[in-house]
């Protein structure tokens, strides 16, 4: 039989009545003729709950025990969607991650998946079972301990499943309808896409659209996962939700397909550092080191042998920035007049496959910037992306000026 593995996140199994809504989307796939594998978000609220009471408990958690606690609410949900799903009249049965086995890496709390081994699954399918209902963001490690793959892990888990198991397609539901041109709380006249490439997806997960896990979507794109994203509070039909897959399946692209915005960066400035041959390594490393998630950087002129370095990094990033950079200095590996760390930054973004075969994107969004006085403070480009630095208090303003530049209510 064709295999289908569907995702529910947290609010789309909050409650027993959101669980049997779900259950009855699994229940049609099952009738039109697939083998499902269900993943499954604890209920909405949960995780926060458990990982409250853990802090409550022991403020320097043992990451092990931390990760048994945690886990707990998936295992909850995929019971009950078990139990809801036999009720129907459906074959079907709950799986925790170290059953499947869902092998992963050792880093508790922010697991990586190596290896689903499909057999045990496979031969209940054979048996008669119609659904495996697997709870999602788990798995276990090689010390036999329960692990967990850090939050929106149960995308990452849906897409590792649908790999594993060869299934036709992965449907991500969620409390949206698919993908946007751009948040439509900002932009009204926002518009869901039909497709979008991996690497724009990527790109847009990456840079602040909260739709899809960046890990997923690597995962996806790895492996030509084809994703649907689609609402669990519709109907489905043939032009639901927005499908995510390989730029070959686009027929014409946009040279724009989205705007994405991040709005807790902060710009960081190292001013007045010496430059020489490996002062960036002497300066990112230890950053790297601290955990610290560095993103647009950006190299002033030297003039007499100093110059300004510049980065950006998540706002609740900044004092552990501080830190390492003032023990990199007190050790003498790198010497600097002064960091400058400005909180008040935001980071907006134009996305599209398009950009590869035309010119002119980025002067197009610097004139439509400028047109609404909006200053622009750091720049990056890449193959199919170009963002922008600016002041957070005209962060709406920008998108909204960007997404009418590019024309995006058109979008399809």
């Amino acid at each position: 039989m064709p295999r289908l593995v569907m995702k529910f996140g947290g609010t789309s199994v909050a409650d027993l009545a959101r669980i049997a809504n779900a259950a009855r989307k699994v229940q049609r796939e099952v009738e039109s003729g697939y083998d499902v594998i269900v993943i499954v978000s604890a209920m909405s609220g949960k995780t926060n709950e458990l990982v409250g009471w853990v802090d409550a408990v022991s403020p320097l958690y043992d990451a092990r025990e931390y990760d048994a606690v945690v886990s707990s609410g998936e295992n909850v949900t995929a019971g009950l969607m078990a139990l809801t799903l036999q009720e129907m009249g459906v074959p079907a049965r709950s799986w925790q991650g170290w059953q499947v086995p869902v092998k992963t890496t050792n880093a508790h709390g922010a697991a990586r998946i190596e290896d689903i081994p499909p057999d045990n699954i496979a031969a209940k399918f054979a048996e008669g079972m119609k659904v495996a209902v697997v709870a999602g963001f788990q798995g276990i490690g090689p010390d036999n301990r329960i692990t967990t793959l850090g939050r929106g892990g149960s995308d990452t888990t849906a897409v590792a499943f649908a790999a594993a198991m060869q299934a036709e397609r992965c449907d991500i539901y969620t409390d949206v309808d698919g993908v946007y041109t751009t948040d439509p709380r900002i932009e009204e006249k926002a518009r869901k896409l039909d497709r979008i490439s991996y690497e724009e997806m990527l790109e847009l997960a990456s840079l602040g659209a909260k739709v899809l896990q960046t890990r997923s979507v690597e995962l996806a794109m790895r492996y030509k996962v084809r994703l649907r994203v689609l609402s669990s509070f519709e109907d489905v039909t043939e032009t639901s939700g927005t499908l995510v897959c390989a730029e070959e399946e686009i027929m014409e692209s946009k040279v724009v397909s989205g705007v994405a915005y991040s709005r807790d960066e902060a710009k960081m400035t190292l001013v007045s550092v010496a430059d020489r041959p490996g002062i960036a390594a002497a300066i990112f490393t230890p950053l790297a080191e601290a955990g610290v998630n560095v993103d647009m950087i950006v190299q002033n002129i030297s003039e007499e042998g100093r110059t300004d370095m510049t980065f950006s990094c998540p706002t609740d990033q900044v004092t552990r920035a501080e830190k390492a950079l003032d023990e990199a200095k007190a050790k003498g590996t790198i010497n600097y007049h002064g960091l400058i760390a400005d909180k008040d930054v935001c980071k907006v973004s134009v996305v599209g496959i398009g950009m590869r075969s035309h010119a002119g994107v980025a002067a197009r969004m610097f004139q439509a910037l400028a047109a609404e006085g909006v200053n622009i403070k750091v720049i990056t480009t890449s193959e199919i992306k170009v963002s922008v630095l600016v002041d957070r208090k005209y962060m709406e303003l920008a998108v909204q000026a960007l997404h009418d530049a590019f024309e995006l209510e058109n979008a399809a």
